[in-house]
């Protein structure tokens, strides 16, 4: 059954992939500039004369970057790396929770990951959150292969995993330590300090895993290299701990959190609290097995309590359990930026619990409190996945009320004590019918944009930054140019949009939002007077910064005129 199910996902992952075009051009540009120069690619930077990275660490661009390099820039080669991350995260959770519960248990632990929305949206798109997940994953199975012999040499892979995590989203990717730390102390064969002694050496693996390339970027000299977007000092650790850090968990600076965005605050996160995974923004990106699968938890240490010590179940519970309620914790309370996407980060946890958890209880449900809990968790599930449904009222009416009867069936069934075999295929097909008909209305559906949102016909929100809309007579005019940029605006969105829209490099002055010191106007004016810069293109949003230093600076110097309704300014005179 392995098989149909990665055959299932690859097919809701590729079918009709490229139809969202570039998804998040701010990326694709990256990719793009990886694709024209190895430094880019190393770096992750925005454009190939290498100005200024991304805001986020380079490793979610290597990979389609590579694959741009071999097989041609396209919109294929920067979404298809994605998709097949998805898969090969679907095949590695199955992987891990078989090797504790049993492959039936890792059949749904991986349809689970496969049907909740937020996969099948991240998964066909271009963000770090792809990457990221994977990563995670990966970790969660090297510490399931520690933890059954006390091997430190997978221990140490786990932490790699984690290193390389940071080094596509940072900090994000240090929520699962935990939830691995405490399976493995827990749970590992050997005494208390051979597995305190292992943990020390995971985290010397996570720390080489991710420390080289910070290492790199403090003694590469900065004036050879782009500079770190959105850090306040060119360094990766002031950016890790700062904006992509503890800015997002406590707010501050760039870190406005989830009262800001258009559409309402849906793209940000709604407010924070513990209800914040249940809400309008996250609500049906994730949670809709999060019910079960935490009172699976609670039920599934409540009945292994007396196990010895070493028990795979309940340390397959810590660790996924680890896994749910830190992740969902974080993202419930951080003040800073988060959007809905981000839960991804949050799926394989609860697909896993929950699926470990009611593998275990449809084993036990010969005893009444066993097969009560299991009758509560499918009527929970129904319950929420009518709510759910509910929230968008007029796609397919009649699912939430189809779920709603078929989980009353079921867990009447279940109470009773009924045992046949039917009966927990039928459970299985209730759980997933309203996640499983989200997720394929998700990936049928077009998305553009920094926030997209998962659900049939879902608007996007519109990214911070973004410009005006893209004119093909501007297009032509920046390939025509033969210079290092093609051009130069403010914003990294309108930068990303120029450069795929002419195949060369823009610089993106200030980075992302046009805050950032980079390039200095003296640089610029360096730039300029060398001929190095094609056009200034107006236009492009800023926030206050060496952006509109610069945007001044132009404005005096040259002269304007205005192309397909665009203003533009020629730097080559």
């Amino acid at each position: 059954m392995l098989l149909p199910l990665l055959a299932g996902t690859a097919v809701l992952y590729l079918w009709n992939l490229t139809a969202t075009g570039w998804g998040n051009s701010y990326y694709a540009a990256a990719i793009q500039a990886g694709s024209q120069s190895w430094q880019a690619l190393l770096f992750g930077s925005l454009d190939a004369g290498n100005v200024i990275t991304v805001d986020k660490p380079p490793a979610a661009m290597w990979l389609p970057g590579l694959f741009a390099r071999v097989f041609g820039f396209s919109a294929w080669t920067v979404l298809v790396p994605q998709a097949l991350m998805g898969v090969a995260s679907v095949w590695l959770l199955y992987a891990a929770v078989r090797r504790t519960s049993g492959t039936a248990a890792g059949l749904l632990a991986g349809a689970g990951l496969a049907l909740t929305p937020v996969a099948a949206l991240m998964f066909r798109y271009d963000q770090p959150d792809a990457l990221l997940t994977l990563l995670l994953v990966a970790g969660a199975y090297c510490t399931v292969r520690a933890v059954e012999k006390a091997g430190p040499g997978w221990l140490m892979l786990a932490g790699a995993t984690v290193g390389f995590a940071f080094l596509t989203k940072m900090m994000q990717g240090f929520l699962t330590l935990p939830a691995l730390a405490l399976a493995y102390l827990v749970a590992a064969p050997t005494s208390l300090g051979r597995r305190i002694a292992h943990l020390g050496l995971g985290l010397v693996a996570v720390i080489v895993s991710m420390g080289w390339y910070v290492a790199l970027v403090a003694v590469w000299p900065s004036g050879s290299r782009p500079y770190i977007a959105g850090s306040a000092d060119d360094s990766v650790l002031e950016l890790a701990l700062g904006y992509n850090g503890l800015g997002r968990v406590f707010g501050g600076d760039g870190n406005p959190g989830g009262g800001m965005g258009g559409g309402g605050n849906i793209g940000f996160g709604g407010a924070s609290g513990w209800g914040r995974m249940f809400g309008a923004a996250f609500g049906v990106e994730v949670s809709w097995l999060l019910p079960a699968a935490l009172i699976g938890l609670v039920a599934g240490l409540w009945f292994t309590r007396r196990a010895p010590r070493t028990d795979r179940t309940r340390a397959a519970l810590l660790l996924w359990g680890g896994w749910t309620v830190v992740t969902a914790m974080v993202f419930s309370l951080m003040s800073g930026i988060i959007h809905p996407y981000y839960a991804v980060a949050l799926a394989p946890g609860v697909a896993a619990l929950a699926a470990i958890a009611g593998r275990e209880l449809w084993r036990g449900r010969a005893h009444p409190p066993v097969r009560f809990v299991l009758a509560g968790m499918v009527a929970v599930t129904g319950v929420w996945t009518f709510i759910l449904l509910d929230r968008t009222p007029e796609w397919l009416p009649w699912l939430r009320w189809t779920a709603l009867a078929a989980t009353v069936a079921v867990a009447t069934a279940l109470a009773a004590g009924i045992r046949a075999r039917a009966l927990g295929v039928a459970a299985v097909m209730t759980a997933l019918l309203g996640t499983g008909a989200f997720t394929v209305a998700t990936a049928a559906e077009t998305h553009a944009g920094s926030i997209p949102l998962s659900g049939p016909a879902t608007s996007q929100v519109d990214d911070m930054g973004g410009g005006p809309s893209m004119s093909s007579e501007v297009a032509a005019l920046l390939s025509d140019t033969d210079t290092k940029w093609a051009a130069a605006t403010t914003g990294g969105t309108f930068a990303a949009d120029l450069s795929l829209a002419s195949g060369r490099p823009v610089i993106a002055i200030g980075g992302w939002s046009g805050g950032d010191p980079a390039p200095t106007l003296a640089e610029f004016q360096q730039y300029v007077e060398a001929g190095e810069i094609g056009y200034y293109v107006g236009g492009g949003g800023t926030r206050p910064g060496g952006g509109s230093e610069i945007d001044g600076w132009v404005s005096t110097n040259f002269e304007s005129r205005t192309v397909d309704g665009q203003t533009v300014y020629d730097l080559r005179g």
